[in-house]
């Protein structure tokens, strides 16, 4: 046979398009051309494939071989199909059995020896092999990442010579039985670290429940980045589902991730926009991404640049990102929660009128001013963490630790989740107006409230979704006066 198709993947975003591999053998002189939008490293692969043919104890064709990659308008890039082009070569040139391989997908980096090297996105590939039924045959390394999905047949190969002793039907490969990564629970870090602080403690519990934003305020050494980085352990745990999709993310980012806990990231404030929200020739996700399903920390947050914050205005709404190349639009899944900490000054002792202040009213407008009025006025929670004073860093008293809290929180999450599918955070107006209903006691303070603090609808909106949460942990099926003074309470009139 001088023909041969084999099929792979070739990662667009989270997306795993089908690429099918499709190797002729002709007379002519010895000759390799790759066609179909090969990127350099897929074009750089017939040196590797070559080697890995002859150190595997096959012959390489002496022939014209001419490897066309369908559909010939996407681009391919990556080493991951240099396993594939191998064994459209041995096919087509008759040292392997042909049909044999109709049900297998493959994916693999081949060294200039034969062994198979590690690729990025195994879980996404993984994930679309076994929607189409097929099996997957990939390196040894990517084996227990994509044996998680549980209606897939995975095969792990170390070299080419097994996979080809497989098909010869000399030694076959037995698939990975389906292995479950225990998910852990366990976080180091405890909200019960967190001295004192009441207030910050309550709002970081009701942003915890209703996946609401939150902005903290205050001088250095108060407890932001502190009370900020014990989120995570008060949040409910993933599903199965949310982790994998977790998982997948990271598997095509080509980092590690802790099955089961939710993301924290926290870039630091020189970080450019396209690193947030991602880009690239071959787009990345950036940290909206890599925070999908859990938390986002913005520390220093005035210290960003003003242009890098504004890219968060859009996806903070739409929980998705979508980034435009010339060619072709990518779609990436972005519903993070946004946790930020500020100083209220350049010296950052402005506060409660702090004698060590010494910045002037203009510089003080000025530093606040780095921050735009519409990407304030899209946190929902805006806290005030004042200084501790000596007997409150001293005390003994015992505080509730993140286990304790947690507890309130997913009954809370529950509840959200059986009355409407979904967190408070994420209502739509219209949703707010079935799910959410004020009495007249609660529509007349919010109504004097809006004349006098000048909410936008926006705001308006945001402060009835977190009633509705501290609603929700109250137990009330109702939303009460007392949760909307609440509400209102986390609402500064000088940021929005």
């Amino acid at each position: 046979m001088s023909f041969a198709k084999i099929y792979t993947r070739a990662l667009l975003g989270l997306h795993a398009a089908s690429i099918e591999v499709e190797v002729h053998v002709s007379q002519g002189l010895p000759s390799l051309t790759i066609v179909g939008l090969a990127e350099a490293a897929v074009r750089e692969s017939k040196d590797r494939v070559r080697s890995a043919i002859i150190n595997s104890g096959f012959q390489f064709p002496n022939k014209r071989l001419t490897i066309n990659l369908a559909p010939a308008d996407l681009p391919k890039d990556g080493s991951r199909l240099d396993l594939p082009i191998a064994l459209g070569i041995l096919i087509a040139s008759g040292q392997l059995p042909e049909n044999v391989t109709d049900d297998y997908e493959f994916v693999g980096e081949l060294a200039l020896d034969g062994n198979l090297r590690p690729v990025s996105g195994a879980l996404s590939i993984a994930m679309t092999c076994q929607k189409a039924q097929h099996c997957l045959m990939l390196p040894e390394q990517n084996a227990a990442e994509a044996a998680q999905l549980p209606q897939i047949k995975v095969y792990a190969a170390t070299h080419l010579k097994q996979v080809c002793a497989h098909f010869l039907k000399q030694q076959l490969i037995t698939p990975m039985s389906t292995q479950y990564i225990q998910a852990k629970h366990h976080y180091s870090l405890d909200l019960a670290d967190v001295k004192g602080q009441l207030r910050p403690r309550r709002a970081l519990e009701i942003a915890a429940a209703g996946g609401h934003s939150i902005l903290f305020r205050g001088p250095p050494g108060t407890g932001k980045t502190l009370l900020a980085s014990r989120l995570p352990s008060i949040l409910p745990p993933l599903t199965t589902e949310e982790s994998l999709e977790v998982a997948s993310i990271y598997s095509i980012a080509n980092q590690q991730v802790i099955l089961g806990q939710r993301p924290f990231r926290s870039p630091h404030h020189t970080a450019s926009a396209v690193a947030l929200v991602g880009g690239g020739s071959q787009p990345k996700p950036g940290e909206i991404t890599l925070s999908h399903l859990g938390v986002l920390f913005l520390d220093e947050l005035p210290e960003f640049d003003r242009k890098v914050l504004e890219v968060l205005r859009q996806p903070l709404e739409s929980k998705n990102i979508i980034i435009s190349r010339a060619a072709r639009q990518i779609s990436f899944p972005a519903n993070f929660q946004l946790i930020a900490a500020m100083n209220p000054c350049p010296c950052g002792y402005a506060f409660n009128q702090d004698n060590r202040c010494q910045c002037s009213s203009d510089a003080i407008k000025r530093y606040q001013n780095r921050i735009s009025g519409p990407l304030l006025d899209r946190i929902d929670l805006h806290i005030d963490v004042p200084p501790l004073k000596a007997l409150e860093l001293q005390s003994t008293a015992k505080v509730e630790d993140s286990t304790q809290v947690r507890v309130r929180v997913n009954e809370a999450y529950q509840r959200q989740i059986q009355r409407q599918q979904q967190l408070n955070h994420n209502l739509t107006p219209q949703q707010l107006s079935h799910y959410a209903n004020l009495d007249t006691a609660s529509n007349l303070l919010l109504e004097q409230a809006q004349q006098r603090l000048n909410l936008s609808a926006r705001a308006y909106h945001r402060i009835i979704r977190v009633a509705r949460t501290i609603a929700d942990l109250a137990q009330s099926p109702n939303i009460e006066s007392v949760h909307i003074t609440e509400s209102l309470s986390y609402r500064r009139p000088d940021l929005g």
